[in-house]
């Protein structure tokens, strides 16, 4: 899922379309993460690792049009973080402003 460009990356790459950023240092993680769409949607949220999915991060609820999670986890420099959507069955429109976010912070 595209992020916003306007970003504080503290060391961490984005490829060029906003969507796969790069952890720059080994350490613990707090990855936190939001979604707005402008409608309620039933679909799943997570932020995936090198490709699977972060314990923790899985929010599936009914409906809704607030969907996150945060997660405490190690990371290694090299790893990749991605924002995912899944069971979409139709198109979703972010609210405007911060209609998704996602940070990580290493704690230590």
């Amino acid at each position: 899922m595209p992020l916003p460009s306007a970003q504080s990356l503290d060391g961490f790459t984005v490829d060029g379309t906003n969507s796969v950023f790069t952890v720059p240092v080994t350490g613990t993680y707090l990855v936190t993460y939001r979604i707005n769409p402008t409608v309620a949607v039933a679909m799943s949220s997570q932020v995936l690792r090198n490709g699977t999915a972060i314990p923790g991060s899985v929010f599936s609820p009914v409906a809704t049009t607030e969907y996150g999670a945060t997660v405490i986890t190690p990371l290694t420099a090299g790893d990749t973080l991605t924002l995912r959507l899944s069971g979409i069955i139709a198109a979703v429109v972010l609210q405007g402003g911060a209609g998704a976010s996602l940070a990580a912070v290493r704690l230590a």
